[in-house]
């Protein structure tokens, strides 16, 4: 009997590493693919996801462990590997770190979103990029438990993560939220995706988590196409429709 559980695993295996094309890889439309930043998981993309769906593309949100900058690369190139033809990949806040570096040196991935996003550059930390910017409202609501990992509390949520999202929205996002080691932030960037591949930036007027001069900043250095919300830090949960606009924008830019 273990022998035959056995025989049909390695089958199953071998099933998914010669996986089957889905309608949109053989239309040649663009998979997307969503990394979610620090204090979320890949849930935080459940009101785009089903708008880029209605316009027939493929969808993935990955799911990130957020225990370290490599272990979220490696996940993310995990998924990415999975995926047959070209790919639009969009980060938001600490996922533009790993979008970064992730996107790097594979010929699918055609392009980068950032939604309010980091974007190092080599030899950056996350934390370097604000090292010269005031410190944002929120930072003052994120507690450490004794193994240095992050959860922002709920005043931190509703009030300077998502203060444009209904209550009933923001109390899942905090019951959701996924700890965050801190050392994240201090891991340096070896490679760019972006200086080589066309990007997008969504910079959030309202942002009470990532400085808006500094995503203005950002935006320019890499030379990103450019779209100012007046939306929070979540923008891509209180204005889904405009920032799936700007995903379909990288799309149909690279078919």
């Amino acid at each position: 009997m273990k022998n035959v559980s056995l025989s049909l695993l390695m089958a199953a295996t071998m099933s998914c590493s010669a996986m089957a094309t889905t309608p949109a890889e053989s239309a040649g439309k663009p998979t997307v693919v969503l990394v979610h930043g620090a204090f979320a998981d890949g849930s935080a993309w459940s009101k785009v996801i089903p708008l880029l769906e209605a316009k027939g593309l493929d969808v993935v949100a990955v799911q990130d462990p957020l225990t370290t900058l490599s272990d979220d690369f490696a996940t993310t190139r995990r998924a990415l590997a999975r995926v047959r033809g070209p790919v639009v990949l969009v980060g938001h806040s600490y996922g533009g770190a790993v979008i970064t570096e992730a996107g790097a040196n594979n010929g699918n991935v055609k392009a980068l979103v950032y939604v309010s996003a980091f974007v190092p550059s080599v030899g950056d930390t996350v934390s370097d990029l604000s090292k010269n910017y005031p410190t944002p409202s929120g930072f003052s609501h994120i507690d450490a438990d004794n193994a240095g990992f992050l959860k922002l509390s709920r005043e931190g949520v509703s009030g300077h993560l998502a203060q444009d999202v209904p209550a009933e929205q923001t109390a899942l996002v905090y019951s959701t939220q996924k700890p965050t080691n801190g050392a994240v932030f201090g891991e340096k960037i070896t490679d760019a995706a972006w200086v080589n591949k066309p990007s997008w930036y969504i910079v959030s007027l309202q942002d009470h988590m990532l400085n808006t001069d500094l995503q203005n900043a950002m935006a320019i250095k890499i030379h990103a196409n450019v779209t100012t919300l007046n939306a929070s830090h979540a923008a891509h949960i209180s204005k889904p429709d405009a920032v799936a606009k700007i995903i379909l924008d990288a799309v149909n830019a690279v078919k």
